[in-house]
């Protein structure tokens, strides 16, 4: 690496130790409770924090670690990962699309090139403004339009390592002193910013274009190093703060930018590790850089254009972006809308882009090629194409060996199906990702919009696919997670093959399957029916399924969402990649959300007060699981037709204690659930469903039952 390189990126001198203290208030005044145990520890720490200011010093320590790093990089290959894959960055940029950033104060072009105070003002006042705008946009679209901003830009003063307005310092003849820019988390005590507040730092220093169009460039560890300085003493203070950031404080993240381009450099590790030996402060802050830190360093982009504006949705501005995001997740949680929410609204919004331009859908057809349509080409053109894909006679039915194309809200995606299965009314398929051959998924194709009538097997396929699409969505919205509830893997329409001739004012075209629903879950597993056929439902099974079940509606109702539908076909045993088998409870397409939705009607299995009143009580589903549980253990249900003789048929068994029997026959603790389920259906009184997932868990059969079942899932 050349010394013209390396004296362009070193820039502007760093911190000289004349300058005073490095602001002991942004460590603290305590100690973080469940780290250090003891006062001088705690004193210790900070002193070893207020003597790492010289950076240069610092950066010397790393050189023969530096050098050794650079030469060992095999054919061309750059020296660090990259903190941000590209896949991540293009969802980001889809989740970005209805984001407004405008920059207000411009980048002026070249400002090294001038000897201009007034140049080099102005750029760190655009950084400042970058980083506002930056920040305040990513708040109000991932976190919140109603609450204020909690978070404030500030520079970095070199000299006492504090921070103070761009304009304050510029006015006060301050600017010689400048040397990073910053996002902070406001505190009105301490106005000139705690560094345990500093969610991210901006180092505005020359040449960093010089590394643009060099994959196998790196910056030089003049620059390097003074980013891996700033890192660390975030890192240092967040160890040593009183406050308790919402996730892992164990990165920081610091952005390289000159008057055109940028880059991000982040640095992860436990600073717990360190030997914070106060009379060697440099070479203790070295050795934990070169063993305990993983560096990842992004690729240097253009972030502004000539005329000073951000190019927001370039890679550049956007690997910045996404710096601060993570950033503010440190500080302020998970966001309300996820990254997936606001990215799902890219089709919507490409869609009506197409209608807008009147065009067709651009689909992948059959023999993997894009193609458009457009409306105005000649009818024998139109003929042709009509005979190539007019498949009138064509059934949704898949078979084996064939692969499904589904898209959905950003991509394409092919799944091979393996297997057709039943739910007893209608197919469904088990299959495996095209880029995944090894893993297996739940696949529903869904009836053709046209095709909904009211007839019985197209309701069902409704409830299959679109009402159960819509319920798993609202469940992954609300957090529900776990693992014995299904999980959605995908959902969007199907993609025939052939040209799609769409018409532009919406709708579908003439296929038999243009927009079909599709919807993807995990994880696959055998049905109790298909168990109980074959005699593999024994006690283990009836214990550990009951247990499982009800942690699952234990999970839903803590939002008050009842299945509505549990059956042997409903419930599924999934062995794959665990010590022992356990259950998911799936089928939530009859889900009940609001007071207007009805279940599912079974005469087997409904619950008494949905056979009566269409409707479910507090203790209906847990019934429905006791009728399950009572076919699977070898009970016998009468060959009725009839609701009447439905209603009967249970007051004499209830009555005359034929289903407790039965339960009690496999186990005293069905027995006794059975009993507390009669006892409380019917009524307005609430499941207790942790004292029996409690009971439950202690008469599963196996050795290390708390690693296997988490009752709190």
């Amino acid at each position: 690496m050349s010394m013209v390189c390396l004296e362009l990126l070193c820039g502007i001198s760093i911190i000289s130790q004349e300058g005073g203290s490095p602001d002991q208030e942004s460590v603290g005044s305590g100690t973080k409770r469940s780290s250090v145990s003891s006062g001088s520890k705690s004193r210790n720490h900070k002193e070893f924090l207020y003597r790492l200011v010289d950076c240069e010093t610092f950066t010397a320590n790393l050189e023969d670690w530096f050098q050794s790093l650079y030469e060992k990089s095999a054919q061309m290959k750059p020296v660090f990962d990259v903190p941000f894959e590209l896949i991540d960055l293009q969802k980001f940029d889809y989740a970005l699309e209805g984001v407004s950033f405008q920059q207000l104060i411009r980048m002026p072009n070249a400002v090294y090139a001038s000897t201009s105070d007034s140049a080099e003002a102005t750029a760190y006042l655009a950084v400042e403004d970058f980083l506002h705008a930056t920040v305040k946009g990513l708040w109000e679209a991932f976190w919140s339009q109603d609450e204020p901003m909690p978070f404030s830009v500030a520079c970095l003063y070199k000299e006492n390592l504090k921070f103070y307005q761009a304009e304050n310092a510029i006015a006060s003849g301050r600017l010689g002193s400048l040397c990073a820019s910053g996002v902070l988390l406001k505190n009105p005590r301490h106005p000139h910013g705690k560094w345990d507040n500093l969610l991210e730092l901006a180092l505005l220093r020359p040449g960093i274009q010089s590394l643009v169009g060099e994959s196998e460039q790196q910056p030089s560890l003049h620059v390097l190093g003074e980013a891996l300085f700033y890192a660390l003493r975030m890192l240092i203070s967040r160890r040593l703060s009183r406050q308790n950031l919402p996730l892992s404080s164990n990165s920081a993240f610091v952005l390289l930018v000159d008057s055109q381009y940028g880059g991000v450099v982040k640095v992860e590790g436990d600073v717990n590790k360190m030997d914070f030996d106060v009379n060697n402060v440099y070479k203790c802050a070295a050795e934990w850089i070169q063993r305990h830190a993983r560096i990842a360093v992004s690729p240097v982009d253009r972030i502004w254009n000539k005329l000073g504006n951000a190019n927001w949705g370039d890679i550049g501005a956007l690997q910045v972006t996404f710096a601060t995001f993570y950033c503010i997740m440190q500080f302020a949680g998970l966001p309300k809308h996820s990254i997936e929410d606001l990215a799902a609204d890219h089709g919507c919004r490409l869609q009506t882009r197409r209608l807008e331009r009147q065009l067709g859908d651009t689909r992948v057809n059959g023999s993997g090629l894009f193609r458009f349509q457009q409306h105005g080409v000649s009818p024998e053109i139109v003929e042709v194409q009509d005979e190539s894909v007019k498949l009138e006679s064509e059934s949704l039915k898949q078979e084996v060996g064939s692969v499904l194309w589904l898209e959905d809200s950003n991509w394409e995606r092919g799944y091979h199906i393996n297997q057709i299965r039943s739910n007893g009314e209608l197919p469904y398929y088990i299959a495996s990702p095209v880029e995944d051959p090894g893993k297996s998924l739940f696949l529903y194709v869904g009836s053709h919009p046209s095709q909904l009538e009211p007839a019985w097997e197209d309701m069902n396929l409704w409830y299959l696919v679109q009402r159960q699409t819509k319920v798993l969505t609202i469940m992954k919205q609300k957090g529900l997670s776990g693992k014995y509830l299904p999980q959605l893997s995908a959902s969007g329409r199907i993609i025939h093959p052939g040209q799609c001739r769409r018409p532009s004012s919406g709708g579908n075209c003439d296929h038999p399957w243009c927009g079909t629903p599709i919807l993807v879950t995990s994880p696959v597993g055998e049905t109790v029916a298909d168990m109980v056929s074959e005699g593999h439902f024994g006690v283990d099974e009836a214990i550990r399924c009951c247990h499982d079940c009800l942690s699952a509606l234990s999970t839903a109702s803590s939002e008050g969402i009842r299945h509505g539908d549990i059956r042997p076909e409903n419930v599924i045993c999934v062995r794959s990649g665990e010590s022992r088998p356990y259950f998911v409870l799936i089928g939530w397409g009859h889900a009940i959300l609001e007071d207007r939705d009805r279940p599912a009607m079974n005469l087997h299995f409904s619950s008494t007060f949905a056979l009566q009143e269409g409707k479910l009580c507090s203790a209906s589903d847990a019934e429905s699981l006791v009728y399950m549980l009572y076919f699977a253990c070898g009970g016998a249900f009468p060959d009725l037709d009839s609701v009447e003789g439905e209603l009967q048929w249970r007051e004499t068994s209830w009555s005359r204690r034929l289903i407790q029997q039965k339960l009690g026959d496999v186990s005293t603790v069905l027995k006794a659930f059975a009993d507390y389920v009669d006892s409380l259906c019917g009524t307005p009184y609430p499941m207790d469903y942790d004292i029996w997932l409690r009971r439950f868990k202690r008469s599963i059969r196996e050795e290390d039952h708390g690693k296997e079942i988490d009752a709190s899932v």
